[in-house]
């Protein structure tokens, strides 16, 4: 009787596999043979889920950023404007390994998504849904009264997603300045910029 396969289970254990491997060896060095070794799995056991590299390195890059959105939803249940947003940029920034782990997978994507329009398109998606979070919640603090006045939510929206997507680079590269304390305390800053007196 032939082995019956989960190919769901099977296709995430792959991807699982495939971002610890990035965080620890670099994006351009891995392969799918490196992926099929450290799996276990026979070298064209990975063809039937991933037929191409590009392919395994976007659901990758979709897995990790799954895996953020998961614990900004369990951390922002319940919560409303710039409390929400505290909490969700909390979970976007790199505080502990883990997380400087899906830092070091995020960063060569986006190196490569300068050139390739597949994975521009999926960074763009994946920033679309992070803005509209965003702007809901400054406009719910708006709503609330307690956005400082003068704040303009879109900039203030960009200026927030542009630091948090900087801090997975500085976090990584000039950690000595960036640390989890550090970082916390850069994101207060932030946010006290929105916040009324």
């Amino acid at each position: 009787m032939p082995k019956i396969v989960d190919h769901d289970a099977r296709r995430l254990e792959l991807v699982e596999v495939t971002w610890r491997v990035i965080a620890h060896r670099g994006f351009d060095g891995v392969t799918l043979r490196d992926v099929a070794a450290e799996a276990g799995f026979a070298n064209g056991a990975l063809k039937p889920y991933f037929p191409t590299r590009a392919s395994l390195m976007r659901a990758t890059f979709t897995h990790v950023f799954g895996r953020t959105n998961a614990r900004v939803r369990a951390s922002t249940e319940g919560l409303v404007g710039l409390e929400a947003l505290a909490a969700f940029a909390t979970e976007v920034l790199p505080l502990d390994e883990d997380r400087l782990d899906e830092a070091r997978v995020v960063i060569p994507f986006w190196q490569s998504a300068i050139h390739e329009s597949d994975f521009a398109a999926l960074n763009d998606e994946a920033m679309a849904q992070w803005r509209t979070w965003i702007k809901g919640w400054i406009a719910q603090a708006g709503a609330s009264g307690v956005l400082r006045a003068g704040v303009v939510p879109d900039s203030a929206a960009e200026s927030l997603l542009t630091f948090l997507l900087g801090s997975q680079v500085v976090a990584v590269l000039d950690a000595r300045f960036n640390d989890p304390v550090q970082l916390r305390a850069q994101l207060g800053h932030q946010l006290s910029l929105l916040r009324t007196d």
